[in-house]
């Protein structure tokens, strides 16, 4: 009797997914990275000179109120979240480890765009970073949709997220010109 190939569902090493213990901590990162890596330059009245900065940048008139950001950051990185869980309770394979290595380049660039505007008061490099999220952001979702299509939804939000902050930075590099 030959020894027959493993199933689909149980990838080509037979392993299994992710339990969800570990599925779920290893989600919690999409909040606890860009959280951490964004923290120390958020422009709150807590960093006064980060916060001054910012008020001081001329703003388009398409700038959504600066309460909402946040609010749309939560529910963006609770998709991810969801997103990342889902494609760890996938059984392994290829498809898999490439949507999550892009899941977690982009979850990473959340918090290192913070850092490069913020932080290092970059506009024109935000412009950059930011259109570089819109590509790995949609490389995700193509790859996602491959092996878990609800994982691949959350990353829509994502990319359109970050494709409106693309425009919103050139815009405000713009308005503020090369400064710092």
């Amino acid at each position: 009797m030959t020894k027959t190939e493993p199933s689909c569902s149980e990838g080509a090493t037979g392993a299994r997914p992710v339990s969800r213990w570990l599925a779920a901590s290893l989600a919690a990162s999409a909040f606890v990275v860009p959280f951490a890596m964004s923290a120390s330059s958020v422009p709150a009245p807590i960093h006064p000179i980060t916060f001054a900065w910012y008020l001081s940048l001329g703003q388009p008139w398409f700038k959504p109120p600066d309460a909402l950001v946040p609010l749309a950051w939560t529910c963006i990185e609770a998709g991810l979240a969801v997103a990342a869980y889902r494609l760890l309770r996938t059984p392994p394979s290829s498809a898999r480890s490439r949507a999550l290595a892009l899941l977690a380049w982009n979850i990473v660039a959340i918090g290192g765009w913070s850092r490069l505007f913020f932080g290092r008061r970059n506009i024109g490099g935000s412009v950059v970073a930011a259109a570089g999220m819109v590509a790995t952001g949609a490389a995700f979702v193509q790859q996602a949709g491959a092996v878990e299509p609800a994982s691949a939804r959350a990353g829509v939000t994502f990319v359109a997220w970050v494709g409106f902050a693309t425009l919103l930075t050139a815009a405000i590099w713009r308005l503020n010109g090369a400064r710092r």
